[in-house]
């Protein structure tokens, strides 16, 4: 008797047509995929209440090509004024580009894009060559006031990128790309913002070659978005990188920058520290493009060591134990680990499917330990630097965790998070296909708070019916951690915007920080005076009325800077 095949979705696994509406909602590398393995598939049809019906047949796959003819609101006289700063090759006004510079990678962009909804488009693409250029395209739309939204990576989880206002794009990616300077003395590298993370990575290891430096380097700074950022997107929305617990957020790395606002030149200077009244720099990183146009940027670099790395996972009985292991961990003054990745029991069982373990005797051993399914969490990481300091690290998180009762599981699972952590975005174009949306939200808690905080917005979070809530925290503090939470359903636009501000309602109303490291945009606006305070806001406008007096860099509503009171929460 034959033995029936078992169902799995037939995936995309081809690059998307150039031009393609495929091409502007798929994330990362055109040719890169990663899709759901059988363990988690099968978990979501399950918790989704799903079948292999549901999955036969994808909805629209976006392949056929844009041909669209949008109206443009800028005047031929400004296009032709900003083409001749740029050269007309770097002006674009097409539709596919404006599409583009338009939508970023929130799932409410990609819903969009997929219903063939658009709005908030610039009216042209234009790609400055050095910042000179910057320069004088700043300097005549302040003059004739036209909106300017920078653009690097495309990859914003927050609306930042979209125009509602129209105007132009400006692109730094495409020319203003390259690593300037390698500073062995100081170790520093000064970059342009348009260069992408990969190329970034890829050039500091060449350091020895491109810049006789002694050795190769890293920045440290690895997000998820790896793959799509850019190095001025890191900065301008506060940033974090996978292994910040060890190196440090994108604002902890900076060290100088330069910005072209519409009243002058903004350039603060390499120290290593000063007292000079308040920091500039701090002032300008995470400003979203509101203030000025960043140009240039030298940040900390650190030698690049990868034999030294140390991998550790440890399976705790519960939730309660494993955060206090991880505190100890943060408190323990014995040196930080690079990564520190803590799944709740939801995302274990996700991440034990996807790394391969569920079901293998490795996950019979944990049961018969007691470590159950529905409890259980999931503590993986990695110590890196100088050889001694890395194996100390690595051996005082073993000793924590035995001491709150954490089971090594070796450094397998976190081998198989990270030889998969830039791709794991990728599962959500497959989701995507047949109509179960991914998205995420973050946010920044002290220890006394984590525990109410995770209960209180999973608990919104599940009070939808056949949802998926899965929650982490990934950056750690003597002082706290942040907590990010992962939702999968089928919904459609009305109900994902519902269900979208109810999370950030509980939030706001647990006490956490709106946002730990994907900045706030135009999608988190709303609820940004009361998390900051009206006298706090208000001092933020009045240094953006005195940079950018006529109001011209990503308005809209970014940072609620412009932002109507009839939309505030």
């Amino acid at each position: 008797m034959t033995r029936r095949r078992e169902f799995l979705p037939a995936w995309y696994d081809k690059p998307a047509p150039a031009g393609s509406y495929r091409s502007l909602f798929r994330w990362g590398y055109p040719d890169r995929f990663k899709h759901p393995n059988r363990r988690l598939y099968g978990l979501m049809k399950r918790r989704l209440e799903l079948t292999d019906d549901d999955f036969r047949a994808p909805r629209d796959l976006g392949e056929e090509l844009v041909d669209l003819d949008l109206p443009v609101r800028l005047s031929p006289e400004h296009r032709e004024r900003l083409a001749k700063i740029v050269t007309l090759a770097n002006l674009r006004a097409d539709s596919y580009s404006r599409l583009r510079a338009g939508y970023g990678k929130m799932a409410y962009d990609l819903m969009r894009l997929r219903q063939r909804i658009f709005e908030n488009l610039p009216d042209a693409v234009v790609s400055p060559r050095d910042k000179d250029e910057v320069r004088a395209i700043v300097a005549y739309c302040h003059d004739h006031h036209i909106p300017i939204t920078a653009y690097g990576g495309g990859s914003s989880v927050m609306r930042g990128t979209e125009c509602p206002q129209g105007g132009i794009s400006l692109n730094l990616r495409e020319h203003m790309n390259r690593l300037l300077r390698v500073n062995p003395a100081n170790q520093t590298a000064t970059v342009q913002p348009g260069m992408l993370g990969p190329d970034f990575e890829a050039a500091l290891r060449r350091a020895p070659e491109l810049f006789r430096a002694p050795h190769p380097y890293t920045c440290g700074h690895l997000p998820q978005s790896f793959h799509s950022s850019t190095v001025g997107g890191w900065i301008v929305t506060r940033g974090a990188g996978q292994n910040s617990t060890y190196y440090g957020k994108i604002e902890q790395l900076v060290v100088s920058q330069e910005y072209v606002t519409p009243t002058g030149t903004i350039r603060t200077r390499e120290h290593p520290a000063e007292a000079l009244g308040p920091d500039i720099d701090q002032i300008m990183v995470g400003s979203e493009g509101a203030y000025g146009i960043l140009v240039e940027a030298t940040v900390k670099i650190f030698r690049y060591r990868p034999e030294n790395t140390r991998y550790f996972s440890y399976v705790f009985r519960d939730w309660a134990h494993a955060v206090a292991a991880t505190r100890e961990i943060a408190q323990g003054e014995f040196g930080m680990p690079s990564v520190l990745r803590l799944s709740d029991p939801e995302e274990t069982e996700v991440g034990l499917c996807l790394y391969g373990v569920e079901g293998t005797p490795l996950d019979e051993v944990l049961r018969l330990a007691g470590y159950r399914p529905g409890r259980r969490c999931l503590l993986l990481g990695t110590a890196d630097g100088e050889r001694g300091f890395a194996r100390r690290v690595a051996r005082m998180v073993h000793r924590v965790a035995l001491a709150h009762g954490g089971m090594n599981a070796t450094g397998y699972a976190a081998r198989r998070w990270e030889h998969g952590r830039f791709l794991d975005p990728y599962l959500r174009d497959d989701l995507m296909d047949y109509g179960v949306i991914i998205d995420t939200l973050e946010c920044a808690v002290t220890w006394d708070r984590l525990l109410d905080v995770w209960q209180d917005v999973r608990s919104f979070c599940k009070s939808r019916a056949r949802t998926i809530c899965m929650s982490h925290a990934s950056h750690f503090y003597p002082q706290g951690a942040n907590l990010y939470f992962i939702f999968i359903g089928r919904m459609e636009i009305p109900e994902y915007l519902e269900y979208h501000a109810g999370i950030v309602d509980a939030i706001r109303n647990s006490g956490a920080a709106l946002s730990h490291h994907h900045g706030i945009g135009k999608l988190l606006a709303p609820w940004l005076e009361g998390a900051v305070g009206t006298d706090q806001l208000e001092l933020l406008r009045a240094i953006k009325r005195h940079i950018d007096p006529h109001g011209i860099l990503n308005p809209g509503g970014t940072l609620a800077l412009d932002l109507p009171d009839a939309c505030r929460r």
